[in-house]
């Protein structure tokens, strides 16, 4: 199942509004940029971190899971705990800012 507009816009409007935030529509499922840096993919209206040693801490208690078949396993965000989502997306920002290096 292919993630909805409504999901996609739901989760937009939980990212913090001073964050240069777009998405990409790709294989009926989108990618989340943050200064033009991929940071969340949402696959079957499920928002999905890739797990980074950055996260291991704060993301400790999540479950996993692969976005689609022959993913490697990513963190599940719960996008409406705002707290957290905000501490993701801080250190993500943090560590793409500081590497030349993007995710895979």
């Amino acid at each position: 199942m292919a993630t909805s507009q409504d999901y996609l816009d739901f989760v937009l409007e939980q990212l913090p509004p001073l964050w240069s935030i777009r998405s990409r529509k790709m294989f009926g499922e989108y990618m989340v940029y943050l200064n033009g840096k991929p940071i969340l993919m949402l696959c079957d209206n499920t928002v999905f971190v890739k797990k980074l040693p950055v996260l291991d801490e704060i993301m400790a208690n999540s479950p996993c899971g692969c976005p689609y078949e022959g993913a490697k396993e990513s963190y599940l965000l719960d996008i409406e705990d705002r707290d957290l989502t905000e501490r993701v997306l801080d250190r993500k920002s943090t560590r793409l800012n500081s590497s030349h290096i993007l995710p895979s």
